[in-house]
């Protein structure tokens, strides 16, 4: 009887566990701009404005509990759809869709994507998959700081041709002049997290070893 609740419950355990982990992404530094569809500097036209990134620089990266690379491990971009309620300066809400893309380099991204890499390979290839929420969090400890979090679900596909889903917050500041000239900054570490699905084997294990506790129960109950 022990040998048949322990089968059963490692059976369930590993689906579970395989689909708990997932990937973590740490970026840190870069810019954020403010700016309408035609990329001129915005002031926060509603149906107009989008944010977009650059050189956001990935810091760490860590794939199902294991830190693979920690410093200067690539780079994320992303744009958001426009501006669909509120304003830049107080808070607000942008459409989905947009891009939000990770890049790898450097021989952990090697590696991971049994490609040479070079200038960088996609590791994440996607768009923000509902709105985006931008909110206002406070002062920074600068005169004049102003403090915001930009957070939403994304979903795309991963080096190895998976589709995930996740969710973003990234953590940005500006001042009220930078704000009016559509400019941005990322100097505190965002945070990204992608679930990766249960791997296919994995699902064909539990499913074995529940056979496997079926049949041993059929023959203690024979016995």
């Amino acid at each position: 009887m022990r040998r048949v609740l322990f089968l059963a419950l490692l059976a369930l355990a590993l689906p579970i566990a395989a689909s708990a982990s997932g990937i973590d992404i740490i970026n840190q530094y870069g810019n954020i701009a403010f700016s309408n569809m035609f990329g001129t500097a915005g002031a926060g036209t509603i149906g107009a404005t989008t944010i977009t990134s650059s050189q956001a620089q990935v810091k760490q990266f860590t794939y199902l509990g294991s830190t693979l690379c920690k410093g200067s491990c690539g780079s994320v971009y992303f744009q958001t759809g426009t501006l669909a309620s509120g304003t830049i300066s107080g808070g607000g809400m942008f459409n989905g869709g947009g891009a939000f893309d990770i890049m790898g380099q450097g021989t952990f991204a090697n590696t991971l994507t049994g490609s040479k890499c070079g200038g960088g390979c996609a590791l994440f290839t996607g768009s923000f998959s509902g709105p985006v929420t931008w909110t206002m969090i406070g002062t920074g400890p600068n005169p004049g700081e102003l403090d915001y979090t930009l957070s939403g679900a994304i979903a795309g596909t991963l080096w190895n041709g998976r589709s995930v889903t996740g969710t973003t917050t990234q953590n940005i500041y500006s001042y009220q002049g930078q704000l009016i000239a559509g400019i941005g900054h990322m100097n505190l570490p965002s945070n990204t997290h992608l679930t990766v699905p249960e791997p296919g084997t994995l699902g064909l294990l539990g499913s074995g070893l529940v056979g496997m506790a079926g049949m041993f129960r059929r023959k203690l109950m024979g016995a």
